[in-house]
């Protein structure tokens, strides 16, 4: 098992400007998922993405706070947990006592996103923003000089394997200016 080498906390305070890789952990076989996460790390993995979904906000489950305790157990790689979620201030909670580093949020599933985003702050994590496919990029007003990340969905939130979505490219660049 793997000891923590870095400190836990905001890890986009530390890992620098450039391109970072982050897997999706919902790619992994859930049974070896110490084993995956040190092969992840080991290729060259930045930032684990955990993608966590309801079954409410998005039609699909998937994995719980167990599994990033897991994980967490097994790496001090800074994980980022997506929240695909119809309540993202009580999930954030449970998540962050189970050892996530980052939270990203759906803006369209925060009444108070500002609030969550300086709530995440406070607890020394870093805070991120996501946006659907169908969300305007002025949805970040109030929050984009806060955030620590935005996520640009290419796909519709929920499932695996979807065509990339190329109509999203002119958002990013409409982000890239409001930040």
């Amino acid at each position: 098992m793997a000891t923590m080498a870095r400190g836990r906390g905001n890890p986009w305070k530390r890992l620098g400007p450039g391109p970072l890789i982050a897997p999706s952990l919902l790619a992994c076989d859930f049974m070896r998922v110490g084993e995956q996460v040190e092969r992840a790390v080991a290729a060259g993995a930045d930032v684990l993405h955990v993608d966590i979904m309801d079954g409410h906000f998005v039609p699909n489950l998937s994995m719980g706070p167990g599994l990033v305790s897991s994980a967490r157990a097994f790496t001090h790689c800074p994980l980022d947990v997506h929240l695909m979620v119809t309540d993202p201030v009580h999930f954030a909670e449970v998540f962050a006592d189970a050892g996530a580093d980052s939270i990203t949020f759906h803006i369209e599933a925060a009444s108070a996103p500002q609030d969550l985003v300086e709530s995440l702050h406070e607890r020394g994590l870093g805070a991120g923003v996501t946006l659907r496919p169908g969300t305007p990029a002025e949805a970040l007003e109030g929050v984009a000089d806060v955030v620590d990340l935005v996520l640009v969905m290419t796909v519709e939130p929920g499932f695996g394997g979807q065509e990339f979505m190329p109509g999203q490219l002119p958002k990013v660049r409409r982000i890239r200016s409001l930040l």
